[in-house]
């Protein structure tokens, strides 16, 4: 089992099979909300639930539709009826959508109750699960929130192994994202085996990565905004086109490397071969530019009226700067958005 520590206030337990203890070591402690979603989630909630304390589950929607206020909403209702305490635990077990959502619950509940997040797939377990960002979606993505540190984050590599080859596929995104802002080996890992590259060297130090840069700005008021690679148009793709996460993501960093080409020479041509072999899409269909530039303008990475994007000037070498309009538009025309 390997731990990396997030800051002071949370861990992350990289293993293989759910530990004995799965919640960390705290008197007082009374009930167990598991936050779940359909499907192999909820089979692993099962497990969860054998191993803490009075635990009643909570099923939600998948993906982003769990996201939303009226599904926040029951969540509260059911706390309510089942009188959840501060000294109790909320726990979400699933994807992204579901690791958010349980997260914020946990932040806003009482004004702020334990979590810990148990990551069914490989994007949550690498991504949306570390850092301590929770939110839902009202009128664009994540655009309620409340940064809430898990005080655990359980990624089982026997769970992500065993995931359909979609799902790997999504989630490599974030771990090559992770490779090009601060670890080369894991971009030399997928030059070389593509999506066969081994989940137990990549999925631990992309969560290193992660791990050390939320510690040193828990709130992203500074260098934490370098985890926003490829997401200031992956967002606007996600929500507009219906790609999954980390696909959107991929097309997103390609438009990020096409700017960092014309601005500092960066290999755009190769991150782009390397997201196309691991099985990423490299640009997006049925995109306008301004359904893409007005999502883009509502970023709530925007600052005033300049829109900043993380560049790259090379691997292990990023840079976060206000970008032109003329570069914006060099960006959605290397993804395909006319």
């Amino acid at each position: 089992m390997t731990t990396i520590r997030v800051g002071e206030a949370s861990e992350v337990l990289v293993t293989r099979g759910m530990p004995d203890q799965l919640l960390p070591g705290r008197a007082g402690r009374n009930r167990t909300a598991i936050v779940t979603q359909p499907g192999p989630a909820s089979e692993i909630a099962r497990r969860v639930a054998s191993l803490v304390p009075e635990p009643f589950v909570i099923e939600v929607p998948d993906r982003e539709h769990a996201k939303q206020l009226e599904v926040l909403g029951a969540i509260y209702d059911r706390l309510v009826d089942e009188n959840l305490g501060r000294g109790d635990t909320i726990v979400g077990v699933g994807g992204g959508a579901a690791t958010d959502l349980a997260g914020f619950a946990a932040a806003t509940w009482l004004r702020g109750v334990e979590s810990v997040l148990v990551p069914t797939t490989l994007l949550a377990a690498v991504d949306a699960a570390v850092g301590g960002k929770t939110g839902i979606n009202r009128n664009g993505k994540n655009l309620v929130g409340a940064f809430w540190h898990p005080t655990r984050v359980v990624v089982d590599l026997d769970v992500l192994e065993a995931l359909p080859a979609a799902l790997k596929i999504e989630g490599s995104a974030e771990i090559i994202k992770a490779g090009y802002l601060a670890d080369r080996a894991i971009v030399d890992a997928y030059s070389v085996n593509g999506p066969d590259a081994s989940l137990a060297d990549v999925v631990p130090r992309a969560i290193a990565v992660k791990a050390a840069i939320v510690g040193s700005d828990f709130r992203e008021s500074g260098v934490r905004a370098l985890l926003n690679l490829g997401h200031t148009l992956g967002h606007a793709v996600e929500i507009l086109a219906g790609m999954p996460h980390g696909h959107a993501v991929a097309v997103g960093m390609v438009a990020a490397a096409t700017i960092s080409h014309r601005r500092y020479g960066f290999d755009q041509a190769t991150l782009a071969s390397l997201l196309d072999a691991a099985g990423l899409p490299t640009s997006v269909e049925g995109v306008t530019r301004p359904e893409a530039l007005a999502l883009i303008s509502r970023d709530k990475k925007r600052q005033v009226n300049d829109i900043r994007m993380v560049l790259l000037r090379g691997i292990e070498d990023p840079v976060i700067d206000v970008v032109t309009p003329e570069e914006i538009d060099l960006a959605l025309a290397a993804v395909g958005i006319d």
